[in-house]
């Protein structure tokens, strides 16, 4: 893979929640406009270990980190770097669809006008464009002024993603996106990541072994807060160099 292709350097990553070690001596490369996937057990670290793209662990007390996580060369667990500046460019989708209880409009709006934007015009062309990216608005562009919670629980989830970008993020995080949706929002939701990743480089955290290998490039497979094996996705699940890997994969535990 070409090095000027890389969007994050993760390196000699532990984290810590108090005295208990969640992640140990991590390190891997995820590259620009892919869809890596992360797998494992329950427990095993995956949320944790997204959670510090964003730094969204600095909000647990007694937590620790380190090690260094580089996007576009940048260390963003640089004491001067902004974290409000970084939560702006790297968004977040929750496994369980999280709309605000305001309008369709005023969700996907809400990021731009925390951020200080008041063009009224500008903000109307991002919802736009921002629901479409997120392959919902055909669907809402009727009702606009609705409850966002009187969609469905799918279109919730795309709305959550559209209100991500919405503020032109560079990365995706996204925990298990579709775990809370039916077969068929997961189908729309997966139809949608792939979609994004022109755009974006995209991290998910999934339980769905299937999911992982139909959606992502790259696949990690973490074991008891340890990096056990990183690769591109179609070795990792017909030819992983480690048996461990491959009794996940096939069933045997987890």
């Amino acid at each position: 893979m070409d090095i000027n292709q890389i969007k994050i350097k993760v390196e000699g990553v532990n984290f810590y929640y108090g005295s208990k070690q969640a992640l140990r001596d991590i390190a891997l490369d995820i590259y620009k406009n892919k869809v890596t996937a992360i797998i494992g057990p329950s427990g095993c670290g995956k949320s944790t270990f997204i959670r510090l793209f964003n730094r969204m662990n600095d909000l647990i007390p007694g937590a620790r980190f380190e090690g260094k996580i580089l996007i576009d060369g940048n260390n963003i667990y640089d004491p001067k770097l902004d974290v409000v500046d970084l939560r702006r460019s790297v968004g977040m989708v929750f496994q369980k669809p999280n709309p605000f209880p305001k309008s369709i409009y005023e969700n996907v709006a809400y990021g731009l006008s925390i951020n200080g934007i008041r063009d009224k015009g500008y903000i109307a062309d991002k919802v736009d464009k921002s629901l479409k990216d997120a392959a919902l608005y055909s669907e809402v562009k009727n009702r606009l002024s609705d409850n966002a919670l009187a969609l469905s629980g799918g279109q919730q989830q795309r709305l959550c993603i559209a209100r991500a970008l919405a503020v032109e993020p560079e990365v995706l995080l996204m925990d298990e996106p579709a775990s809370a949706l039916d077969p068929t929002a997961t189908l729309k939701i997966e139809e949608l990541i792939h979609e994004l990743k022109k755009k974006y480089t995209i991290i998910i955290v999934t339980h769905n072994m299937q999911q992982a290998a139909r959606i992502s490039d790259y696949t990690a497979f973490f074991m008891m807060g340890e990096l056990i094996e990183y690769d591109i996705t179609s070795k990792i699940f017909t030819k992983p160099s480690k048996k461990i890997t491959e009794d996940y994969i096939t069933g045997r535990f987890g």
